[in-house]
Protein backbone atom coordinates (compact mmCIF):
# COMPACT_ATOMS: atom_id res chain seq x y z
CA UNK A 1 0.00 0.00 0.00
CA UNK A 2 1.16 3.09 -1.16
CA UNK A 3 1.45 6.20 1.20
CA UNK A 4 -0.58 9.15 0.44
CA UNK A 5 2.27 11.58 2.04
CA UNK A 6 4.13 13.54 -0.46
CA UNK A 7 7.97 13.69 0.07
CA UNK A 8 7.74 17.01 2.32
CA UNK A 9 4.47 16.35 3.91
CA UNK A 10 6.40 13.01 5.39
CA UNK A 11 9.68 14.93 6.22
CA UNK A 12 7.51 17.51 8.18
CA UNK A 13 6.50 14.66 10.13
CA UNK A 14 9.50 12.69 10.85
CA UNK A 15 11.02 16.30 11.85
CA UNK A 16 8.64 16.75 14.35
CA UNK A 17 8.64 12.79 15.42
CA UNK A 18 12.27 14.13 16.31
CA UNK A 19 12.08 17.17 18.26
CA UNK A 20 9.54 15.11 20.63
CA UNK A 21 12.27 12.93 21.32
CA UNK A 22 11.92 9.94 19.25
CA UNK A 23 15.28 8.09 18.41
CA UNK A 24 14.39 5.03 16.86
CA UNK A 25 12.28 3.74 14.13
CA UNK A 26 9.20 1.44 14.81
CA UNK A 27 8.31 -2.21 13.20
CA UNK A 28 5.77 -2.90 10.96
CA UNK A 29 4.47 -5.01 13.77
CA UNK A 30 3.55 -3.41 16.95
CA UNK A 31 4.81 -4.57 20.30
CA UNK A 32 2.78 -5.12 23.13
CA UNK A 33 5.43 -4.52 25.97
CA UNK A 34 2.94 -4.53 28.90
CA UNK A 35 1.95 -7.96 27.49
CA UNK A 36 3.01 -10.98 30.17
CA UNK A 37 4.61 -13.64 28.79
CA UNK A 38 2.89 -17.14 29.08
CA UNK A 39 6.01 -19.12 30.32
CA UNK A 40 8.86 -17.18 31.94
CA UNK A 41 12.18 -17.88 30.60
CA UNK A 42 14.29 -20.31 32.08
CA UNK A 43 17.45 -18.98 34.46
CA UNK A 44 20.10 -20.10 32.48
CA UNK A 45 21.81 -23.62 35.02
CA UNK A 46 24.79 -22.13 36.50
CA UNK A 47 28.30 -23.73 35.34
CA UNK A 48 29.52 -26.60 38.19
CA UNK A 49 32.37 -24.72 40.03
CA UNK A 50 35.53 -25.65 39.29
CA UNK A 51 37.49 -27.62 42.06
CA UNK A 52 40.09 -25.60 44.15
CA UNK A 53 43.50 -26.19 42.86
CA UNK A 54 45.17 -28.44 45.64
CA UNK A 55 48.48 -26.21 46.75
CA UNK A 56 51.56 -28.07 47.39
CA UNK A 57 54.82 -26.75 48.54
CA UNK A 58 57.34 -26.27 46.15
CA UNK A 59 61.04 -26.51 46.86
CA UNK A 60 62.56 -26.60 50.56
CA UNK A 61 61.05 -25.23 53.62
CA UNK A 62 63.66 -22.25 53.88
CA UNK A 63 62.14 -21.40 57.17
CA UNK A 64 62.02 -24.62 58.49
CA UNK A 65 66.29 -25.55 57.26
CA UNK A 66 66.84 -21.73 58.60
CA UNK A 67 65.74 -22.28 62.10
CA UNK A 68 67.59 -25.06 62.40
CA UNK A 69 71.34 -23.83 61.29
CA UNK A 70 70.02 -20.65 63.37
CA UNK A 71 69.07 -22.91 66.49
CA UNK A 72 72.68 -25.08 65.76
CA UNK A 73 74.92 -21.84 66.41
CA UNK A 74 76.55 -21.80 69.63
CA UNK A 75 78.02 -18.65 69.25
CA UNK A 76 77.89 -15.48 67.40
CA UNK A 77 80.46 -16.95 64.73
CA UNK A 78 79.25 -19.63 64.01
CA UNK A 79 75.56 -17.80 63.59
CA UNK A 80 77.35 -15.92 60.94
CA UNK A 81 78.87 -18.94 59.36
CA UNK A 82 75.04 -20.62 59.65
CA UNK A 83 74.06 -17.36 57.90
CA UNK A 84 76.44 -17.39 55.12
CA UNK A 85 75.95 -21.45 54.19
CA UNK A 86 71.93 -20.55 54.05
CA UNK A 87 71.56 -21.17 49.93
CA UNK A 88 67.67 -20.19 50.05
CA UNK A 89 67.59 -16.22 50.05
CA UNK A 90 68.20 -15.52 46.27
CA UNK A 91 69.66 -12.01 47.81
CA UNK A 92 72.59 -13.49 48.66
CA UNK A 93 73.11 -14.44 44.77
CA UNK A 94 73.07 -10.06 43.84
CA UNK A 95 75.01 -9.07 47.44
CA UNK A 96 78.91 -8.62 47.60
CA UNK A 97 79.06 -8.78 50.94
CA UNK A 98 77.17 -10.61 53.97
CA UNK A 99 76.29 -7.56 56.72
CA UNK A 100 76.45 -9.34 60.13
CA UNK A 101 76.98 -6.86 62.70
CA UNK A 102 78.90 -4.17 64.37
CA UNK A 103 79.90 -2.11 67.84
CA UNK A 104 80.71 -4.05 70.55
CA UNK A 105 79.03 -7.60 71.33
CA UNK A 106 77.26 -7.82 74.39
CA UNK A 107 76.45 -4.60 74.75
CA UNK A 108 73.13 -3.38 76.63
CA UNK A 109 71.92 -2.01 73.52
CA UNK A 110 71.25 -3.83 70.15
CA UNK A 111 70.03 -1.65 67.28
CA UNK A 112 68.43 -3.22 64.40
CA UNK A 113 67.61 -1.66 61.20
CA UNK A 114 65.81 -3.15 58.00
CA UNK A 115 68.62 -4.01 55.05
CA UNK A 116 72.27 -3.13 54.01
CA UNK A 117 72.69 0.08 51.72
CA UNK A 118 75.10 0.08 48.88
CA UNK A 119 77.93 1.40 50.84
CA UNK A 120 77.23 -1.46 53.68
CA UNK A 121 77.41 -3.71 51.26
CA UNK A 122 80.67 -3.04 50.16
CA UNK A 123 82.33 -2.49 53.15
CA UNK A 124 80.30 -5.68 54.84
CA UNK A 125 79.23 -3.34 58.12
CA UNK A 126 75.61 -2.31 59.20
CA UNK A 127 74.94 1.77 59.19
CA UNK A 128 78.37 2.83 57.79
CA UNK A 129 76.52 5.19 55.06
CA UNK A 130 75.05 8.89 55.90
CA UNK A 131 72.25 7.07 57.78
CA UNK A 132 75.19 5.54 59.99
CA UNK A 133 76.59 8.57 60.26
CA UNK A 134 73.78 10.27 61.68
CA UNK A 135 73.25 6.82 63.86
CA UNK A 136 76.58 7.82 65.54
CA UNK A 137 75.62 10.96 65.81
CA UNK A 138 73.03 10.22 68.05
CA UNK A 139 73.83 7.71 70.05
CA UNK A 140 77.07 9.71 70.58
CA UNK A 141 74.55 12.63 72.34
CA UNK A 142 73.71 10.81 75.58
CA UNK A 143 77.08 9.22 75.63
CA UNK A 144 77.19 5.66 73.70
CA UNK A 145 78.55 4.43 70.76
CA UNK A 146 79.37 1.64 68.18
CA UNK A 147 83.29 1.51 69.59
CA UNK A 148 82.24 3.46 73.59
CA UNK A 149 84.46 1.93 75.51
CA UNK A 150 81.70 2.03 78.73
CA UNK A 151 78.89 2.25 76.51
CA UNK A 152 79.05 0.29 73.64
CA UNK A 153 76.09 -0.62 71.21
CA UNK A 154 75.60 -3.64 68.73
CA UNK A 155 74.07 -2.89 65.58
CA UNK A 156 72.30 -5.38 62.79
CA UNK A 157 69.62 -5.78 60.07
CA UNK A 158 66.81 -7.51 59.50
CA UNK A 159 68.24 -8.80 55.84
CA UNK A 160 72.05 -9.32 56.07
CA UNK A 161 72.34 -8.81 52.26
CA UNK A 162 71.64 -6.04 50.04
CA UNK A 163 67.93 -5.91 48.46
CA UNK A 164 68.76 -4.78 44.55
CA UNK A 165 68.16 -1.20 44.45
CA UNK A 166 68.06 -0.84 47.62
CA UNK A 167 63.90 -2.28 47.34
CA UNK A 168 61.75 -2.98 50.52
CA UNK A 169 62.42 -6.49 51.70
CA UNK A 170 60.04 -9.14 50.45
CA UNK A 171 57.79 -10.91 53.01
CA UNK A 172 58.94 -14.34 52.36
CA UNK A 173 62.75 -12.96 52.52
CA UNK A 174 62.12 -11.39 56.24
CA UNK A 175 60.42 -15.47 56.96
CA UNK A 176 63.20 -16.58 56.29
CA UNK A 177 65.89 -14.71 57.80
CA UNK A 178 64.05 -14.18 61.04
CA UNK A 179 65.13 -17.41 62.77
CA UNK A 180 68.91 -16.20 62.55
CA UNK A 181 67.65 -12.81 63.65
CA UNK A 182 66.03 -14.35 67.12
CA UNK A 183 69.35 -16.47 67.38
CA UNK A 184 71.06 -13.67 67.10
CA UNK A 185 69.47 -11.46 69.18
CA UNK A 186 69.79 -14.41 72.15
CA UNK A 187 73.17 -14.63 71.70
CA UNK A 188 74.03 -11.04 71.93
CA UNK A 189 71.99 -11.24 74.68
CA UNK A 190 71.49 -7.29 75.58
CA UNK A 191 69.03 -5.29 77.99
CA UNK A 192 67.22 -3.21 75.38
CA UNK A 193 66.63 -2.84 71.31
CA UNK A 194 65.64 -0.67 69.02
CA UNK A 195 64.02 -1.28 66.14
CA UNK A 196 64.51 1.43 63.55
CA UNK A 197 62.47 2.04 60.96
CA UNK A 198 59.12 0.60 59.75
CA UNK A 199 60.38 -2.89 58.52
CA UNK A 200 62.59 -3.62 61.76
CA UNK A 201 59.26 -2.89 63.50
CA UNK A 202 57.11 -5.19 60.68
CA UNK A 203 59.23 -7.80 61.45
CA UNK A 204 59.75 -7.89 65.02
CA UNK A 205 56.40 -6.57 65.77
CA UNK A 206 54.46 -7.66 63.37
CA UNK A 207 53.21 -4.24 62.02
CA UNK A 208 53.82 -1.14 60.66
CA UNK A 209 53.29 2.75 61.66
CA UNK A 210 56.67 4.28 62.89
CA UNK A 211 55.64 7.74 63.26
CA UNK A 212 52.80 6.41 65.76
CA UNK A 213 54.62 3.66 67.15
CA UNK A 214 57.84 5.39 67.73
CA UNK A 215 58.15 6.48 71.63
CA UNK A 216 56.12 3.55 72.87
CA UNK A 217 58.23 0.68 74.60
CA UNK A 218 56.98 -3.21 73.56
CA UNK A 219 58.66 -6.50 74.22
CA UNK A 220 60.60 -8.81 71.59
CA UNK A 221 61.46 -12.04 72.59
CA UNK A 222 61.27 -10.90 76.36
CA UNK A 223 63.51 -8.13 75.74
CA UNK A 224 62.01 -4.02 75.94
CA UNK A 225 61.89 -2.84 72.43
CA UNK A 226 61.87 0.90 71.78
CA UNK A 227 60.33 1.82 67.70
CA UNK A 228 62.58 4.67 66.72
CA UNK A 229 62.39 6.55 62.94
CA UNK A 230 65.36 5.77 61.16
CA UNK A 231 68.01 8.03 60.73
CA UNK A 232 67.23 7.32 56.98
CA UNK A 233 64.03 8.94 57.12
CA UNK A 234 65.79 11.86 59.49
CA UNK A 235 68.25 12.60 56.74
CA UNK A 236 64.60 13.50 54.93
CA UNK A 237 62.64 14.55 57.51
CA UNK A 238 64.82 16.83 59.65
CA UNK A 239 62.12 18.22 61.77
CA UNK A 240 61.35 14.57 63.09
CA UNK A 241 64.55 14.87 64.64
CA UNK A 242 62.96 16.33 67.90
CA UNK A 243 61.23 12.92 68.16
CA UNK A 244 64.17 10.52 67.52
CA UNK A 245 66.13 13.39 70.44
CA UNK A 246 62.82 12.34 72.81
CA UNK A 247 63.31 8.59 72.10
CA UNK A 248 66.89 8.58 73.02
CA UNK A 249 66.33 10.56 76.47
CA UNK A 250 63.60 7.78 77.14
CA UNK A 251 66.28 5.01 76.17
CA UNK A 252 68.98 7.01 78.38
CA UNK A 253 66.24 7.01 80.89
CA UNK A 254 66.08 3.07 80.83
CA UNK A 255 69.87 2.45 80.93
CA UNK A 256 69.99 4.40 84.25
CA UNK A 257 67.52 2.24 85.29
Amino acid sequence: MESGLDFHTAKALLDWHVDLGADEAIGDVPINRYEVPKEAPKAAKPEPAAAAPVVTQQGPDAVGIAHQLAQGAQDLDGLKAAMASFPHCDLKNGARNLVFSDGIAGARVMVIGEAPGREEDQQGKPFVGPAGQLLDAMFAAIDHGRDHAENPIYITNVLPWRPPQNRDPKPDEVAMMLPFLERHIALANPDFLVLMGNHSCQALLGRKGITKMRGQWDEVFGKPALPMLHPAYLLRMPHAKREAWADLLSLKDRLRG
